[in-house]
């Protein structure tokens, strides 16, 4: 198998049909509840972005509990519902049409029964969610002064940056490259030190070159999925180096 990091990345004018743009497409036409096949794309860009919108509603004042039911009841809703028609081509971004989304549906539920009604602490949600991991996860957000807006987008960039670390590596595990991968990912993640490349040689038994080169094809590959990823949740080449901004900026803070 070939190292996927010697395949260039795509020309930023070229833009192929991905799962947002399938899903707007079913939105515009009023297709969505015949669409399969947008159905499961919605399905997939929600499962793998859930997370920021449960963090947004805590930001808010409400509960682990209450947060938990609302964003079941709100996937629900989301994934049952004609809501695709709500979706703004001009500005073409999943990110945008979910936070939008979710402040009109909590603006609803204020008026509506409580969080006992809306399920009870059910397991509702028609996606895998690890509420309790949630949880931890939300607690380690340091307190400061972010606002709901601002936590969802800097969950959003976490969790887009996560995704690509989870897919690289299988990647890499599925060309057995693992012990590779493991040895070199801190140089994506900022946490290599001083001697970083001469223990990988140590460890690997490869060439101090070898090691440069293997980081360097590693970053190569990273920057290609973290568009690629990017590109599943916009509309158009051009959104994706906007996006490429926000994300960044959103993590610095």
């Amino acid at each position: 198998m070939s190292d996927p990091a010697d395949h260039p990345p795509a020309s930023p004018r070229r833009f192929v049909t991905t799962r947002w743009s399938v899903v707007l497409t079913a939105g515009r036409e009023r297709s969505a509840n015949t669409d399969p096949a947008a159905h499961d794309a919605l399905t997939i860009l929600c499962q793998s972005y859930w997370f920021p919108l449960y963090a947004y509603i805590r930001r808010r004042g409400c509960n682990a509990e209450d947060a938990q039911d609302l964003t079941q009841a709100f996937f629900v809703r989301i994934l049952e519902k004609d809501v695709l028609t709500a979706a703004d081509p001009q500005r073409g971004r999943f990110r945008s049409f979910l936070l939008t989304t979710l402040k009109n549906f909590l603006a609803n539920e204020r008026e509506r029964a409580s969080a006992a009604k809306r399920g009870g602490g059910k397991t509702i949600l028609p996606l895998a969610a690890d509420f309790d991991s949630a949880e931890r996860q939300y607690e380690r957000e340091p307190e400061d002064t972010l606002t709901p807006e601002r936590c969802f987008e800097r969950q959003w960039a976490i969790t887009l940056l996560a995704n690509v670390l989870t897919d690289l590596e299988a990647q890499y595990a599925a060309s057995g490259r693992t012990a590779l991968f493991q040895s070199l990912k801190p140089c994506l993640t900022g946490d290599s030190a001083p001697g970083f490349y001469a223990g990988i040689c140590a460890s690997l038994g490869l060439s101090e070159g070898a090691v440069q080169v293997a980081a360097s094809r590693l970053r190569k590959c990273y920057r290609e999925l973290l568009r690629e990823h990017i590109a599943q949740t916009v509309e158009s080449a051009e959104q994706v180096e906007d996006e490429l901004r926000d994300l960044f900026r959103a993590v610095r803070g």
